[in-house]
């Protein structure tokens, strides 16, 4: 009989998707003083389907924990994952450093202390966060457990058996379906669902649940930095159309751009 689900859903605080990026006086990241942040939406979507997963009742799911490594603010942000339908939460104080935070390989070995810890069976995070835009902790993660993986999941069926997962996954040019069995990383895409809006009442209530803090080094982990970034600035404007008369002027100005 297939053990129930222990999920780990890892949240990251960014700069709000609906905000223009400013890039800061010393060119070394984007602005961040006095803008607003929210939960990484990709991360969003792992939280919805977790909690997904539970109200099918189709597989029993013993617990849901939200993690979120970075500063006192990150608080907000695993409250919003309880508030949707995480049991608890996990703040993993990491001191700010003015970018996007502690690299993805900081985070997988992270992550695969909880998970070891917890006794996690299934981890469900977003592809890339926001702001770095990297994509490579689940990957690194899966690497690091030896467990099966599946990027980019646009649709999540957990099988009768309860061991047995079917990710639907998008690639150029349509879809592909992996199938695999537990434990398991699987990484979220934009259409994998809706996430809801976390309801007051539900707000209340995520207020009482627990919320545990640790650092990095609880877990025997170092934020130890491999990548330096040299210089962050904006890209450059991009420059108004050239009106033609025919095709073969067409033709003849990509010619004169090189373009042809």
């Amino acid at each position: 009989m297939a053990r129930p689900l222990r999920i780990l859903v890892p949240v990251k605080r960014v700069i709000d998707y609906a905000i223009k990026p400013r890039i800061n006086k010393t060119q070394t990241w984007v602005e961040t003083t006095n803008v607003k942040h929210s939960m990484n939406p990709f991360d969003e979507l792992g939280v919805e389907e977790a909690v997904r997963i539970r109200e099918r009742g189709k597989t029993p799911v013993e617990s849901i924990l939200a993690l979120s490594a970075g500063g006192p603010k990150c608080v907000d942000t695993l409250r919003t994952a309880m508030a949707m339908g995480a049991d608890r939460a996990l703040h993993v104080e990491v001191p700010e450093a003015g970018d996007s935070g502690p690299e993805p390989l900081t985070i997988a070995k992270l992550l695969r202390s909880v998970v070891e810890k917890e006794n996690i069976n299934l981890v469900l995070l977003g592809k890339q966060a926001i702001d770095g835009d990297q994509g490579q902790t689940g990957q690194m993660l899966a690497g690091l457990l030896g467990w099966s993986q599946a990027t980019q999941a646009c649709e999540v069926n957990i099988k009768d058996d309860g061991n047995t997962v079917e990710v639907t996954r998008e690639v150029d040019g349509g879809v592909e379906t992996l199938r695999a069995k537990l434990p398991m990383v699987i990484s979220t895409d934009l259409r994998l669902n809706e996430p809801r809006y976390a309801s007051l009442p539900n707000i209340m209530k995520a207020k009482k649940k627990p919320l545990e803090k640790k650092t990095l080094a609880d877990f025997g982990v170092e934020d130890k930095r491999r990548l330096k970034t040299v210089k962050v600035t904006e890209p450059p404007p991009r420059k108004g159309g050239d009106k033609v008369e025919d095709v073969d002027g067409m033709i003849s100005r990509l010619k004169e751009l090189g373009a042809l």
